[in-house]
């Protein structure tokens, strides 16, 4: 799926890469670490056939998007929230899967109400929510000459549980049975979330519902059609 008619802006000061496509009321996709929005390509397909408009970007240092040296979640949340500005979007909806969810979370802490609803999958609130076998092997990957994608995941998010409270949109929160996320953190985020609603779907992992799956894309679908 490539980037309709080269979709390009400057957003603090980094070119950012988009698809927009469809019409109808809008939705954000926001990829997780490492990928573009290529992983939504089900997801997109399902949501402009279902009557939405889908604005999928490539994270800065990300896919097509300028690359940059270092990253932060608080950045690519400011991204996000400069891109619905610049496209005049007016309270959008929301699907961010793991980092996604991160920057989704953390857009609506630092700028609420900017979305109607949100969805996120397989998210953290700090990296304590993640299995210890994942982070030993990140520790791994990082040793001698550290990425500073997997730098970002070993040091942050640092959202606290009570920031949640402020989230007052429609929540649903997802995770695999087998997620690399922990349990009990996915429980954590849907106690702290005044809308939330919480589905673990039994025997995914962290993506296998996302990617080149139709399970997610229906999920958002009969979520936002009740919103």
């Amino acid at each position: 799926m490539q980037m309709e008619n080269n979709a390009e802006a400057r957003i603090n000061g980094i070119g950012i890469r988009f698809l927009d496509v469809g019409k109808g009321t809008p939705v954000v996709l926001i990829h997780g670490n490492g990928e573009t929005h290529l992983i939504f390509e089900r997801e997109i397909e399902q949501l402009t056939a279902a009557g939405y408009r889908v604005i999928a970007p490539d994270s800065r240092g990300h896919g097509e998007s300028d690359p940059v040296q270092e990253f932060h979640y608080s950045d690519m949340a400011e991204d996000v929230f400069q891109l619905i500005q610049t496209l005049h979007l007016q309270k959008p909806l929301y699907y961010g899967h793991s980092d996604g969810g991160i920057i989704g979370l953390l857009l609506e802490i630092r700028h609420p109400g900017t979305l109607s609803g949100m969805a996120i999958s397989g998210t953290n609130l700090s990296p304590r929510g993640l299995r210890e076998d994942f982070l030993e092997s990140c520790r791994s990957q990082n040793a001698g000459n550290p990425d500073p994608l997997i730098t970002l995941m070993l040091q942050e998010p640092h959202i606290a549980p009570e920031e949640l409270g402020g989230i007052r949109i429609p929540v649903l929160v997802t995770a695999g049975e087998n997620d690399l996320i922990l349990p009990e953190e996915t429980a954590c985020i849907a106690a702290h979330l005044p809308r939330a609603e919480k589905v673990v779907l039994k025997g995914e992992d962290h993506g296998s519902y996302v990617v080149g799956s139709d399970i997610m894309g229906q999920m958002l679908i009969d979520f936002f059609r009740r919103l």
